[in-house]
């Protein structure tokens, strides 16, 4: 069996093992997040592209929102607190990097998370910096007052 038909098969197996409990009564399923083999260097690229385009303040926040559910430009713009024009040009970056979706109803269009690795990826980075900026994370389901 060569290695990468290995780590396909170990994969596999994370993904099938059951779920279990946790101390806190909740259940967990573990799944590998492992890239399976070397990314291509137009992997790469696109990759740090996309990261470059998130890195913007206002972008984040944008898509913190969608974290939500769609939203139209104007409620983004109430919500992150920038004028509707400015949102819609970082919609139209993020739609071009595909980060968002669109969905038109009559004349107006909601916007949404591209798919699930988006939502994940800007959850995680807000939770990292939960972590560089508290001593007790929140996402950890303790408070700052509630820090030892």
């Amino acid at each position: 069996m060569d290695r990468q038909s290995i780590a396909a098969t170990t994969v596999t197996q994370e993904i099938l093992r059951p779920a279990r409990a946790t101390r806190s009564g909740c259940y967990t399923i573990c799944v590998s997040t492992q890239i399976v083999g070397e990314p291509t260097g137009e992997r790469l690229d696109a990759a740090a592209q996309m990261l470059k385009l998130l890195a913007d303040r206002t972008r984040l926040h944008i898509m913190w929102a969608l974290l939500h559910g769609e939203h139209a430009v104007g409620d983004l713009a109430d919500h992150v607190g920038v004028a509707a024009p400015a949102v819609s040009q970082h919609l139209a970056k993020l739609r071009l990097a595909r980060l968002v979706d669109t969905r038109r109803d009559g004349n107006r269009i909601y916007y949404s998370a591209e798919n699930d690795h988006v939502l994940r990826l800007v959850t995680e980075a807000l939770f990292h910096a939960d972590h560089v900026t508290s001593d007790a994370p929140v996402h950890h389901g303790r408070t700052r007052n509630q820090a030892s």
